[in-house]
């Protein structure tokens, strides 16, 4: 089995073969800390960290690097804004952003630096440039000839040419070519400065990750990621410097990017009222839901942030949680937090059970997450099957399959990072980020089926009436009553 990743550079799959065997080097772009972060850093926080859960599940010692930008125009005008320092700021969006991701269950990297305790590397990096021909120095700012750069444009992509100066990119008069990109600031009045060659000022915002990177992981790693809109000019940017400063250096060598989030098909945005953060998607779904949701689509794909697919995919989590619920009940047996499914190597020996064979074949094709949910949803289908055939008997090779079936399932979502707790914790936490309270209605149900037994039909349209008023429609099977929202 190999793993394939889809490689921006290149623009096809490609089998993922690190520079060492057996060891990944990733870096991710970071947040700007100067707001709370929205949806779409959610999905990039998480896709990214089930990349790392599975590359480690798949036996590889991983070494992730995860930065944040803590000086930028932003943060500076946003703390001029409140009357702060952009360092107190700056540390109060972090600390939101810890929070945010410990909800969410995402794993801290291996090294979070900070742009501002890496200052003097940024410019030692700058000096380099500028001694090499590739930067030059106009007043009290450095910028990056992209002209003497003969590949500028590759990873985006473009050409040269066709480029012109756009919204992210600062038109400056002092520039030789309009794509130049800034690697040092002058500092203006009031902003926060270091000394250098050129003066006091900062770094440019492209300059801290190529830094960053070459320290923690060296001139040439494994994968670079981030969201599909740092692609350009950032990523470019990374790129060019990067590879000028280290003439022997690849730089990246898979380039790694997630797709937008749209909000009921709109694209995000504070003007329209649909900019939705962390916070406040939690405030409405289960930590579970939301990260399981973000998962459910392809990661290069966009995805739209509609209540009505949250609520859908909800109803089957819940699902999945009352058959692990149901195991427990039938098998006096709870061994959940035995299972250590994130753990490194936690899929080995996956060849020998055909649902983890078919799971990592499915992870394997560029992380293929929806494929993987998928894949959770049947084998939970199977679980049921398998219960219902038992029919209240005690069968020791169905209930050994079921605990295989279990046991192989939990392996699974740890590397998705979902069906983390217990049944009966996660049915409590949902009746608390929802106006449903399942156990409320699963009582309900059972009252309704005892009046069907009865011959109450009156009763029991009573209760499928007072149900449809909360938005529960009830559908009767063969296998008794299940429920969902009408959403």
């Amino acid at each position: 089995m190999t793993i394939r990743l889809y490689n921006t550079a290149s623009r096809s799959k490609e089998d993922f073969t690190p520079i060492t065997e057996g060891k990944v080097g990733i870096y991710v772009c970071g947040v700007t800390v100067y707001d709370l972060c929205h949806i779409g850093h959610a999905r990039s926080a998480i896709v990214f960290d089930v990349l790392v859960r599975y590359l480690r599940a798949r036996g590889f010692d991983v070494t992730y690097v995860r930065n944040f930008t803590d000086v930028d125009d932003k943060i500076i005008e946003r703390s001029l804004q409140f009357g702060k320092e952009s360092t107190e700021l700056a540390q109060e969006y972090i600390d939101a952003f810890y929070k945010d991701m410990d909800r969410l269950g995402v794993l801290s990297p291996d090294k979070e630096p900070r742009a501002t305790e890496h200052i003097d590397d940024m410019i030692g990096m700058i000096k380099t440039l500028i001694e090499k021909g590739f930067a030059y120095v106009e007043g009290p700012d450095v910028f990056f000839s992209v002209q003497k750069f003969e590949t500028y444009g590759r990873l985006s992509g473009r050409r040269l040419e066709d480029m012109k100066a756009g919204s992210r990119i600062a038109v400056n008069k002092r520039k030789r070519h309009p794509m130049d990109f800034a690697l040092w600031k002058g500092a203006k009045p009031g902003e926060p400065r270091w000394e250098s060659p050129w003066g006091p000022g900062r770094p440019g915002w492209h300059m801290e990750c190529s830094v960053m990177s070459n320290f923690y992981l060296g001139p040439t790693f494994d994968i670079h990621g981030g969201g599909k809109d740092l692609l350009f000019p950032h990523h470019e940017n990374e790129r060019a410097q990067s590879m000028a400063a280290n003439e022997d250096s690849e730089f990246a060598r898979y380039w790694v990017h997630n797709g937008f989030v749209t909000v009921e098909s709109e694209k995000m945005s504070k003007s329209l009222g649909n900019f939705i953060t962390i916070r406040d998607a939690l405030d409405q779904y289960h930590p579970e839901v939301l990260r399981l949701f973000l998962l459910s689509r392809h990661y290069r794909s966009p995805l739209d942030f509609s209540r009505k697919d949250i609520l859908n995919l909800q109803q089957g989590f819940i699902k999945i949680y009352r058959t692990l619920q149901r195991f427990d009940v039938m098998t006096g047996e709870d061994d959940v937090k035995d299972e250590k499914p994130s753990l490194p190597g936690s899929l080995t020996g996956s060849q020998d059970d055909e649902f983890l064979r078919e799971f990592v074949n499915t992870m394997d094709d560029d992380l293929n997450t929806a494929g993987a949910v998928g894949l959770l949803f049947e084998k939970v289908k199977e679980m049921n099957r398998l219960m219902n055939n038992l029919n209240g008997q005690t069968d020791p090779l169905t209930l050994s399959r079921l605990k295989n079936d279990r046991r192989h399932l939990l392996r699974a979502a740890g590397v998705l990072g979902v069906l983390g707790s217990s049944p009966q914790d996660f049915l409590a936490d949902l009746s608390q980020t929802s106006d449903i309270d399942p156990a409320e209605i699963d009582a309900m149900v059972r009252e309704r089926a005892k009046a069907r037994d009865r011959k109450n039909w009156a009763e029991a349209d009573a209760i499928r009436q007072e149900l449809k008023e909360k938005d529960i429609i009830l559908e009767d099977g063969p296998e008794g009553t299940s429920w969902r929202m009408d959403v």
